[in-house]
């Protein structure tokens, strides 16, 4: 479903815009639903979304594994994500294993489990990313 994202019609003390009545909905307000990528232990899911202009957009809708980086040796390496164990966006996405950037979540590392911080935009980017905590 669409969601229209838009100035108000009101200014902050209550008068109205003058540039808002002149016009109706515009495309470049447009926008849709976040794209809510949620752990899952049987396998990845990427969904390519059309975008204005000829792009396209890769989403992450399911995410078994991430890239983690270790900062101290500089080397990537992809491990399998378990679940979220913290998201400062909101305290539901924990709870529902939902990643966004800055969520802490719990990695399988060898023979033990790791945690890691997403540093990109699984929604936006199609990729979970992340580094040793």
């Amino acid at each position: 479903m669409t969601q229209w994202h838009r100035k108000s019609k009101r200014t902050s003390t209550g008068g109205k815009r003058h540039s808002i009545r002149r016009r109706d909905k515009r495309l470049t307000e447009k926008g849709g639903n976040p794209t809510l990528t949620q752990v899952n232990t049987e396998s990845d899911k990427r969904v390519s979304i059309k975008g204005r202009g000829h792009t396209s957009k890769i989403q992450q809708r399911l995410a078994k594994y991430a890239n983690v980086t270790d900062l101290k040796t500089k080397k990537t390496s992809k491990f399998e994500v378990v679940s979220v164990l913290k998201n400062d966006a909101n305290r539901q996405y924990a709870r529902t294993k939902i990643i966004t950037k800055g969520a802490e979540i719990e990695i399988k590392a060898g023979s033990g489990v790791k945690t890691a911080i997403v540093t990109s935009r699984p929604g936006q980017a199609g990729v979970v990313s992340a580094i040793f905590k």
